[in-house]
């Protein structure tokens, strides 16, 4: 099992990716620009990057080259250019794999495992647990607990609240959120709102005294840890 972070802009693309890596057992974490990809390499690492070349505020190939600035992190490139210059010129440039779309899940799957055999990623897996403040969420177990107690999750909730706690301290927009936990485009506040309702009450909190989850009116989401507590966004490795 390794931690991906997929980059991919196109919210259908992305959710498949997402199933398909979630089905193999892999930690799947998402962005959808360069921006929040660099964010996400530099202060919470991953085993490996499948990033889309076709990004709205920078070319995934200019975002390689910097990725490779920050680590050696592996990445394949997935791309709709098939020019033999242009996947050679991603190579030298870093890019250790590549996958010219369409390409199927197995497709994929093949290419991570002998990039990860070949670099030694992931030979020996390790539960993931995240760390936010009291709050303790075993990602590979779908357990959570908080200041040591256990909390009993239904299943959206716990994709909910191990989706933020995966981004401590961002406001994460609400169409995300209902894109990468929901697979859903559209709608859908209403539902957001009831789930976060109950997962505060799980909390102890709640929308007008928070202390974990807070509502960003207009914008999102944010999930950090209480003043004074220590957060651990990297989902470190027990």
């Amino acid at each position: 099992m390794a931690t991906v972070l997929v980059v991919e802009d196109d919210p259908f693309v992305r959710s498949a990716l997402i199933r398909h890596l979630a089905e193999t057992g892999h930690a799947v974490r998402s962005v959808g620009t360069a921006l929040e990809a660099l964010r996400e390499v530099a202060q919470v690492g991953c085993d490996l990057v499948i990033l889309d070349l076709g990004l709205p505020d920078l070319d995934g190939s200019e975002v390689l080259k910097m990725i490779r600035g920050l680590t050696n992190v592996p990445v394949i490139v997935c791309t709709a250019r098939d020019d033999e210059a242009e996947i050679i010129r991603l190579l030298n440039d870093g890019a250790d794999d590549y996958l010219v779309k369409p390409f199927s899940g197995e497709h994929l799957t093949a290419r991570m495992t002998a990039v990860l055999r070949r670099l030694g990623v992931g030979a020996a897996p390790a539960p993931q647990v995240l760390r936010v403040g009291g709050l303790s969420i075993d990602v590979q177990r779908r357990e959570a607990a908080l200041d040591g107690r256990s909390l009993d999750l239904t299943r959206r909730e716990f994709d909910l609240l191990a989706f933020l706690a995966a981004r401590p301290g961002v406001v994460v927009p609400r169409k995300e959120i209902l894109a990468e936990v929901w697979r859903q485009t559209y709608g859908g506040d209403q539902t957001i709102d009831v789930h976060l309702s109950w997962l505060r009450r799980k909390l102890g909190e709640t929308a007008s005294n928070p202390r974990y989850l807070h509502t960003v009116r207009g914008v999102g989401v944010r999930l950090e840890a209480p003043s004074g507590a220590v957060a651990d966004p990297v989902g470190r490795r027990t």
